[in-house]
């Protein structure tokens, strides 16, 4: 067991779009964002893993590694993570886990490698069942449990589930030893002050279903979903979401100035909280950001108290005792001069960016007469 606290997070996006699997719910399907291809990365992953060293991101990291389509259909995805585990951090990668030849890939990592090493994986079990491959996913999960990796498995709740629920906890507990846990799903819908779960349930029907599973992850992110947050958030100090391909670093998902990290690997990178002035309706990946402490609000839930299934054993030791702490236990809270200066200064950028779509909604109405 390796005792690491971890001094960031990071939410880490590579742009491939290639899926062997085509579900309603996809986001990137709702979206008609599916074209079927790998993404042509500007930075090889050694470089990447010079650019994100501990000596310059402050200590060991988690990175949680997810792509538009299917993460591994990437190739550079193993050689990336490979790359960040031997600087020391710990990886998270999800996966639908259909994708057996990459999964080998991984055996050749040092154990103590394999050690920080986690994988979400993804049941998309109608799919699964349409191209006979339940069978291969819960391969794959228990040889990633071989290697000694860590691992959950989750489901996304939608209405085409409903008629398979049981059949769904009765796979999963023989294979996996416990019930998914459950990832609600939304609508990718634009121009709503508010985003819309995926079904056509009322919520309190929704939240019923998902119940059934026993959930924290689900409990917690429903408790957080369309919640708009008013405390001060360290999202950018304490985490931050990374583009693997073009290396822009935002504070958050609400963050439209990123810094370009990839293209001095030897620049500082500047940490600096959010703040309460975030542009985002509500937390998207709450159960991320919020679990692992981007605020300070008292809730002592933690990440891999949401995720993991005890009865099981999802998780090892080493990735148990990194992501059941906050990460206020690795980066001070800010003075209180200090959270004024950046309230004041985020509300100014905030302002400003009302101001420019405003203006710019204008420009448009009258270009169009």
């Amino acid at each position: 067991m390796q005792k690491i606290c971890i001094k960031r997070f990071f939410e880490c996006l590579i742009p491939v779009t290639v899926c062997n699997l085509k579900c309603s719910y996809c986001y990137v399907i709702q979206r008609d964002y599916r074209n079927m291809k790998l993404c042509e990365l500007k930075y090889s992953p050694e470089y990447i893993g010079k650019c994100l060293t501990q000596k310059r991101l402050g200590g060991p990291c988690f990175f949680s590694i997810c792509g538009a389509g299917e993460t591994l259909a990437q190739p550079e995805v193993v050689d990336i993570a490979h790359e960040l585990l031997k600087n020391g951090h710990i990886v998270n990668i999800t996966t639908n886990g259909t994708l057996t030849n990459r999964f080998k890939e991984f055996e050749n990592f040092l154990p103590e490698e394999l050690e920080r090493l986690h994988f979400s994986f993804s049941f998309h079990y109608l799919e699964l069942k349409r191209l006979n491959l339940i069978e291969t996913f819960f391969e794959n999960v228990k040889f990633i449990k071989k290697i000694g990796s860590s691992m959950l498995v989750q489901l996304n709740l939608c209405d085409d589930y409903l008629p398979y629920l049981d059949e769904i906890k009765k796979i999963c507990k023989e294979n996996i030893g416990a019930y998914p846990q459950i990832a609600a799903t939304r609508k990718e819908s634009y121009g709503l002050k508010k985003v819309q779960l995926y079904t056509d349930m009322s919520e309190e029907e929704y939240v019923s279903k998902g119940r059934e599973f026993e959930s924290e992850l689900f409990e917690y992110t429903m408790q957080n979903f369309n919640v708009k947050r008013k405390e001060f958030c360290y999202a950018g100090e304490r985490s931050g979401t990374l583009d693997l391909d073009t290396g822009a670093l935002r504070k958050c998902y609400g963050d439209t100035k990123p810094q370009m990290i990839f293209e001095n690997p030897t620049e500082p990178i500047k940490f600096e909280a959010i703040g309460k002035y975030c542009r985002s309706s509500f937390c998207f990946n709450s159960s991320h950001f919020m679990s692992l402490g981007v605020i300070d609000n008292g809730d002592c839930r933690t990440y891999c108290g949401l995720r993991d299934r005890p009865e099981a054993g999802w998780f090892n030791e080493t990735v148990k005792y990194a992501l059941s702490r906050k990460l206020s236990e690795t980066n001070g809270p800010y003075s209180i001069i200090n959270k004024c200066k950046i309230n004041i200064k985020q509300f100014y950028i905030k302002s400003t960016y009302k101001i420019w779509c405003y203006l710019n909604k204008i420009k448009k109405i009258i270009l169009e007469r």
